[in-house]
């Protein structure tokens, strides 16, 4: 089922969860110990992120280096098919990125996940490399996610980027994109990148999940500027519980969002790693109580592989 039939036909708000896959030298047994205990919740969707391979340079006996490009993550198609099989109930909502990859790449990816039976993508354009100061993209590949999402949906109308190809088999892929309630730290402001996020739409995506946020009011905010802009498709809000007292500091250098000062002040009282935990659990639970007294559709919890105190929220506020 799509993720866009899922949200306009459910009676009520419900909670999804990403999750991200085990580091190569793992097997499919971690990343079922991290969706396991989320079942209980009954989730119509989980999301998958993919990871790009990364480069780095290995030093030689001669003291010269030689660069290698590393795949520290099995690849999305993979990860998708065994949890498909474990939880054939449930919809599973591969990450498909333009970052290190060619178009034509992207397209073979995409065609496998059809093969596959997926039905639900979310494009993103995915992290600069570490090192680089801006996003840079293969020199045939795409350098916005809109360029992807607008691929997505020739394929949906079968036309494919193969020349040779005239009238291909139409993939039914719904497309979820990423937006951000601070603004994409890319962005000269909130307008323009609220009307990147249009293109996106325009191209073809069927809803929005949020990057994190610890403030509600800016999540409200941003919602009326996508509104008054023409963006009508669902929007779903993005949380992240905060785990340690060290993420006040990591996350804003990290994920370029801003932590609330009463969020800052709580968390400078807590005397133990107990207290930083119970509190970033305490603050979810209230983000989560507002956001659906508000009328949100859903709230997609990122569990970065670690559910337990996704799973103290949910079972708090659903």
């Amino acid at each position: 089922m799509k993720v866009i039939d899922i949200l306009n036909g459910s009676q009520r708000p419900f909670a999804s969860f990403e999750l991200v896959p085990p580091l190569k030298g793992s097997d499919a047994s971690r990343l079922y110990q991290s969706l396991d205990p989320l079942m209980e919740f009954h989730p119509p969707f989980v999301n998958i992120t993919c990871h790009r391979d990364e480069v780095e340079f290995v030093p030689n006996g001669d003291g010269s280096y030689t660069r290698m490009t590393l795949a520290k993550r099995p690849g999305t198609v993979a990860i998708a098919a065994a949890l498909m099989r474990r939880y054939p109930e449930l919809e599973i909502v591969p990450h498909v990125i333009c970052g290190g990859s060619s178009a034509s790449r992207v397209e073979s990816e995409l065609l496998d996940l059809h093969f596959l039976g997926i039905n639900n993508i979310v494009a993103l354009r995915g992290d600069a490399l570490p090192g680089q100061k801006h996003f840079q993209p293969e020199s045939d590949g795409f350098a916005h996610s809109s360029e992807l999402v607008e691929m997505i949906s020739n394929l949906n109308r079968g036309q494919y980027l193969d020349p040779t190809v005239k009238q291909g088999h139409s993939t039914d892929f719904c497309i979820g994109v990423a937006a951000y309630p601070e603004k994409h730290f890319e962005a000269a402001n909130m307008e323009t990148d609220i009307q990147h996020l249009k293109q996106k739409v325009d191209a073809g995506a069927h809803y929005i999940v949020t990057q994190m946020f610890f403030d509600n009011c800016k999540f409200f905010r941003f919602v009326d500027l996508c509104r008054k802009a023409g963006i009508g498709v669902p929007i779903i809000p993005g949380l992240k519980p905060i785990s340690t007292k060290k993420q006040i500091d990591m996350l804003p250098r990290s994920f370029h969002i801003d932590i609330p000062q009463e969020l800052v002040s709580l968390m400078d009282k807590t005397r133990t790693a107990e207290d930083a935990y119970r509190l970033g659990i305490d603050w979810a639970i209230r983000q989560s109580r507002e956001l659906l007294e508000h009328g949100v559709p859903a709230i997609h919890y990122y569990t970065m592989a670690k559910p337990d105190n996704v799973c103290q929220i949910v079972r708090a506020v659903f």
